[in-house]
């Protein structure tokens, strides 16, 4: 019993790490309209100041995915940490356009540091017999730490002052605060080896996680996609067509999204992995539909509405397509199959976020959304005809 007291206390802190390092990555969320005025640049230079976060994610996923595997999960975790202090650190001396491109791409930089090693440690921390809830624990640190960081910029930047330093700099101390707390967690790779058998991996799959990895997949994509452009474009839609230009607000709905994100990944233990991928999909559907709506009729209720929606929807498929590929995957390649599943799912946070951006400088940032909505919503509903067609075995 202790044993166990102890394991899932140490879960919760890594965990809490974890969540910590992720809400560094959209602590500039809220922000970008304020970056805009001061340094004098366009919509579509915000999406690619976005999107090179992804980039930065897909990079070190390809490069050292599965480095934690090798070394162990605490180097390359506090390896992630500094990463996001560096960030922070770049922010807070930003004086241009090109510290903000330096700062997401540490940011981006860290988030693949930590997306595959720490959803492998938080899980390897937990009791045995506690896979469910411990993958349950892994992807609310992830989801909850996104929605933090909006939520503590905007409020910050609204009723604080100093709003384009103060958050970074309390995220600074968070991060060190991680550090600490992480250098107190126990290693959980028991046979490690030196850096320099790690190489550059091509995304591949062992034969047994293949049949689940497909439809994963697809809807990790999908709904990475919703919220990259979500997050990216919607303060700037609240304030430029329905005149909200309160920070703490924008903040707030962007966070609704991945706090919803989190309640439809803790209702997957009721519906099942099976169940919870087209479901997921379903909810996806049904977000960019009340998006659009929001779009062309200018509702804030609709704005809200979708990221409640759309945010269950990406967290029920979300955490089935996780649990899927963690069951299936060896041990011993575990982090390496989760970093090739959010390589996936950071191509969907990237690419679309960018397209929106070149088309809202001809047509506008509301037509350039319903034309993103539509491209989704082809690819949701095909993603989830697939699903329905080939799911993913009961056993998982």
């Amino acid at each position: 019993m202790d044993g166990d007291r102890r394991g899932w206390r140490q879960c919760l802190l890594g965990g809490a790490v974890f969540a910590v390092c992720m809400a560094g990555t959209t602590l500039p969320t809220p922000l970008y309209g304020l970056y805009q005025e001061k340094f004098g640049f366009s919509e579509q230079t915000v999406t690619v100041v976005y999107a090179v976060y992804a980039f930065g994610v897909i990079g070190v996923l390809l490069l050292v995915g599965n480095a934690s595997d090798a070394v162990g999960r605490r180097p390359v975790l506090l390896w992630g940490l500094g990463c996001a202090a560096a960030s922070a650190v770049c922010f807070l001396c930003a004086t241009g356009l090109g510290w903000l491109y330096a700062g997401r791409l540490l940011s981006g930089l860290s988030a693949g540091l930590f997306t595959g090693a720490a959803t492998a440690y938080v899980m390897e921390l937990a009791p045995s017999g506690g896979a469910s809830r411990a993958t349950f624990v892994a992807t609310a640190a992830n989801m909850g730490g996104l929605g933090c960081g909006p939520l503590l910029a905007g409020v910050l930047a609204q009723y604080a002052p100093w709003p384009l330093y103060l958050p970074f700099a309390v995220h600074l101390a968070l991060v060190a605060c991680s550090a600490a707390v992480l250098l107190r967690l126990p290693e959980t790779v028991r046979e490690r080896r030196p850096l320099s058998t790690v190489r550059p991996q091509r995304p591949s799959l062992p034969p047994q996680v293949r049949a689940v990895f497909g439809p994963a997949a697809i809807a990790s994509f999908v709904g990475f996609a919703l919220f990259g452009v979500f997050t990216s474009v919607s303060p700037a839609f609240l304030a430029q067509s329905l005149n909200v230009h309160n920070h703490a607000v924008s903040g707030l709905v962007v966070a609704l999204a991945f706090f919803a994100s989190t309640a439809g990944q803790l209702a997957v233990g009721r519906v099942g992995v099976g169940r919870s991928l087209p479901l997921g999909c379903a909810g996806l559907l049904a977000g960019l539909a009340l998006l659009a709506g929001a779009l062309r009729w200018d509702l804030f209720l609709l704005v809200v509405l979708s990221a409640i929606v759309g945010g269950g929807g990406q967290g029920l498929a979300f955490r089935g397509a996780l649990s899927a590929v963690a069951e299936a995957s060896p041990a011993d390649r575990r982090a390496a199959v989760i970093s090739t599943l959010f390589v996936v799912a950071y191509a969907g946070i990237s690419v679309p976020v960018i397209g929106v951006g070149v088309l809202a400088v001809h047509i506008g940032l509301e037509d350039a959304g319903l034309v993103f909505i539509a491209c989704m919503a082809v690819l949701v509903s095909t993603a989830a005809v697939y699903l329905l067609r080939r799911p993913v075995p009961a056993r998982t």
